[in-house]
């Protein structure tokens, strides 16, 4: 099946392409939330109908998540966990944790779009570098410390 999409897709391609896609990710995720349309003649004559007006959300979209980078950009996050005698953690930070950290720093970012690498936690002391996907063209970084907790 064909679509049209309507906003950039990490793993299908960029606004405006039309791309074939398996019928039931289109039925039941693509045209439900809006991130496609089925490719007819009609659909690709609205699409470029509106083009101006999908570019300017997406130029505004892009830009507020531009200032949220930015804002990121000079937060630290620390996060404290419990540490055996040789220095291991008792299990690993996750993305919720890392999220509810910045969310106390008054930055709400969606736990989806941090991004900890192919490790699914963070599982050593020290500082992490940690990527949050804020925008198909904007992607902040974050310097995550993880400390030993104090202990009594």
């Amino acid at each position: 099946m064909e679509v049209i999409l309507l906003q950039d897709t990490r793993l299908l391609g960029r606004r405006g392409e039309v791309v074939r896609v398996k019928p039931g990710y289109a039925r039941n995720y693509l045209l439900p939330q809006g991130i496609a349309l089925t490719k007819t003649r009609a659909n690709l004559a609205f699409f470029e109908q509106q083009r101006k007006k999908i570019d300017a959300v997406h130029a505004k979209e892009r830009d507020e998540a531009a200032a949220i980078a930015a804002q990121l950009a000079s937060i630290k996050v620390v996060i404290a966990k419990r540490v055996g005698e040789s220095e291991t953690l008792y299990g690993s930070v996750t993305v919720a944790e890392v999220a509810e950290v910045l969310a106390r720093k008054g930055v709400t970012v969606d736990k989806r779009k941090i991004d900890l690498g192919v490790t699914h936690g963070l599982k050593t002391l020290g500082d992490h570098k940690v990527a949050i996907d804020l925008h198909p063209e904007v992607v902040a970084e974050v310097t995550v410390s993880v400390v030993a907790a104090e202990e009594g």
